[in-house]
């Protein structure tokens, strides 16, 4: 349990300071997630160079909400790999108040 009071999984604390959580992702998962967050950086950088040369306001509109649908696929599976590691873990260990950790982040995703 950290100072929080949070249940940490064993593997979370790996290499972790006394005060900080890690993940622990495959490096084919950090990859992807990188890939992805590198092509949403690429989608934020034109869509401030639209707003520069005054591209037509819909175009502009179009372009964030693709960033915004790409970054929540992102989010969507960072939580899909979460739940498959460190919430399963905490559960097998009965640990079941992560549950409420949980929720709390799928409620921030759904707002």
């Amino acid at each position: 349990m950290d100072e929080t009071g949070k249940t940490l999984c064993p593997d979370c604390r790996e290499g972790a300071g006394a005060d900080e959580r890690r993940s622990h992702h495959s490096e084919k998962t950090i990859n992807e997630l990188v890939a992805r967050l590198n092509r949403i950086e690429g989608q934020i950088r034109g869509i401030r160079n639209m707003i520069e040369r005054h591209v037509y306001c819909d175009d502009v509109l179009n372009q964030i909400a693709a960033a915004q649908s790409a970054l929540y696929g992102v989010a969507k599976l960072l939580l899909e790999k979460h739940m498959k590691s460190c919430i399963k873990e905490q559960l097998a260990a009965g640990k079941e108040e992560v549950i409420d950790e949980v929720l709390k982040t799928v409620f921030k995703l759904m707002r």
